[in-house]
């Protein structure tokens, strides 16, 4: 527990609040890792979705500082929750009285449900509404979770508990996506690892401050909760203060940006790109006469037909075409899946390897935030990694599933506690090395728009598989199984991911060295083609897909 956001008794991953989202982390999304000149092409983020007014445009540069320092500190301080990485034990112990059977069956299977149930409506909202709505909502979704934990006795009180905890983590979108609306494309890369940096320390920074107040202070789990829910009032008043942006990324365009795509595609009124064609054949300036104006009816039926939104779905079908996009998103979705599934209930595991009867011998805090550090380490240790990935990222992916799973073997038959915590970092590590590597290769050829939409999908895409494991494996009304079962589940799922990307790696590997000792000139895979087409024909309406 103990990171940005998850479910009651069990891991709040902070890396999910900002890797998703765009969705979507991820997703839940989150284009900002990826290199600026990828952004930066996006015209439509840029001059024309500012406010379309040289003044305003002019004035940009010297607001958009103090807005993303405030946003930063609003990410912060939202993190610190110096109890979440005690929710499990506190639900376990004398003070709640719940038992490990009703925690792993009846009360965490809630989380997965709940964010699916609203995980496209709040992302739909969050664009619709510009953001700061959602954010608020999600501060008082933060306020019901600490509210309801301090004063919830029953099994309904902390089923609703784990609701708003759905609500939570569908809300992170809007803090992910936000910074977007702040600052021009080129500034994206800067500000989006400034806002995951903020989070990052949060989490550090309560990780460390509840460990010591369990360790030190011999604080109890009622006041340590009591303490989290200053902190999150506290966030919840920052958010109410946050301004408010004019527009986002598919809703709420430019209405003067609008409206000039709408009158050229009907040829009804004057464009910048028309107006000096009309010149040459008007030299005199004789007026025309004026056009009849469309019925309000007409404007919103254009809007929707022409709303970016509706442009990018139509584009995510060329997606799954590209071997290269393709192969990572499907990682996306089904190794988040397992990952966050382990995240959900491996305090539980920990509870049952190791009851501690003392609070200051719950060492939760400082495993959390020790594998918030060694996350933060892979993650730029994996903007090193050089090789050619057209060729080796099924094999690369391969040999981390494989480490993966053999450490979810580890955790699931080992009695010892600390075995478990250093298999529990190596395996966050591990994913978060992926992670960035993910980013890049999915956006590098999508605009913002897209890349938000496609890590969407993923996000929507992975919940509704980890719903249906959770149905399945975890939840009473299914199988049911204690949570070492569950550990020896994900395990084989991990294991049947490991053998399907060897088997895709054996064949890209082989075909690439049947074609090179056959006199082929080319130097990539069977991939290479349809990338090196896609470098050429991007997408995402023409826009170049690299710089």
């Amino acid at each position: 527990m103990g990171v940005d956001e998850g479910p009651a008794g069990v891991d709040r991953p902070a890396e999910e609040s900002d890797l998703k989202a765009p969705m979507a982390e991820d997703p839940g999304g989150e284009c900002g890792d990826v290199k600026a000149e990828t952004v930066a092409m996006v015209t439509t983020a840029g001059s024309e979705e500012l406010t379309g007014t040289g003044a305003q445009t002019e004035t940009a540069p010297r607001s958009w500082k103090w807005s993303v320092i405030y946003l930063c500190i609003y990410g912060f301080m939202s993190a610190i929750k110096p109890g979440e990485p005690f929710i499990t034990p506190y639900l376990l112990s004398t003070e709640k009285n719940f038992t490990r059977e009703q925690v792993t069956n009846e009360i965490n299977p809630v989380l997965s449900y709940s964010y699916m149930v609203v995980l496209v409506p709040v992302l739909l909202l969050t664009d619709f509404l510009r953001y700061k709505p959602v954010l608020v909502v999600q501060g008082l979704s933060q306020v019901a979770i600490w509210l309801l934990l301090l004063l919830g006795s029953s099994l309904p009180h902390m089923q609703l508990m784990e609701f708003f905890y759905g609500v939570t983590l569908a809300a992170r979108v809007a803090y992910s996506s936000y910074i977007f609306s702040l600052v021009t494309p080129g500034l994206y890369q800067r500000v989006a690892s400034y806002s995951r940096t903020a989070v990052l320390m949060g989490v550090f920074f309560s990780s460390v401050l509840g460990q010591l107040c369990m360790s030190l202070g011999d604080m109890s789990y009622n006041t340590l909760s009591g303490v989290s829910l200053g902190f999150v009032l506290l966030g919840l008043l920052l958010s109410l203060c946050l301004p408010w942006p004019k527009r986002s990324m598919f809703f709420n365009r430019t209405h003067q940006h609008q409206q000039q795509q709408q009158l050229r595609e009907l040829g009804e009124g004057d464009t910048e790109a028309t107006k000096g064609e009309r010149d040459l054949m008007n030299p005199a300036g004789v007026k025309a006469p004026a056009s009849p104006a469309l019925p309000p009816w007409r404007w919103c039926t254009l809007s929707w037909r022409q709303s970016v939104f509706l442009q990018m779905l139509g584009e995510v079908r060329g997606v799954v075409r590209e071997p290269n996009l393709r192969l990572w998103c499907l990682w996306w979705v089904f190794n988040s899946t397992g990952y966050y599934l382990v995240l959900f209930y491996v305090h539980i595991l920990w509870n049952k390897v190791y009851p501690a009867t003392e609070n200051k011998h719950v060492y939760n805090g400082g495993v959390e935030a020790v594998s918030v550090l060694l996350g933060a380490i892979t993650s730029f240790l994996a903007g090193l990694v050089k090789i050619r990935w057209n060729l080796w990222s099924e094999l690369l992916i391969g040999v981390i599933t494989a480490l993966q799973a053999g450490l979810l073997l580890l955790m699931g038959l080992t009695d010892n506690i600390w075995v478990c915590y250093v298999a529990y970092a190596l395996f966050r590590g591990f994913y978060q090395f992926l992670v960035p590597i993910a980013i890049f290769q999915i956006a590098s050829s999508l605009t913002k728009e897209l890349c938000a939409l496609v890590f969407g999908i993923n996000t929507f895409l992975g919940t509704i598989v980890k719903t249906i494991i959770t149905l399945i494996v975890a939840d009473k009304s299914g199988l049911g199984l204690d949570v070492h079962a569950q550990f020896l589940v994900y395990f084989f799922y991990f294991a049947l991911l490991t053998v399907i990307y060897m088997v895709c790696a054996a064949v890209v590997i082989t075909r690439h060295y049947r074609r090179q000792s056959g006199g082929g000139a080319s130097e990539l895979s069977p991939t290479a083609a349809v990338e090196s087409q896609s470098d050429a024909e991007p997408h995402s309406n023409g826009k170049p897909a690299s710089t």
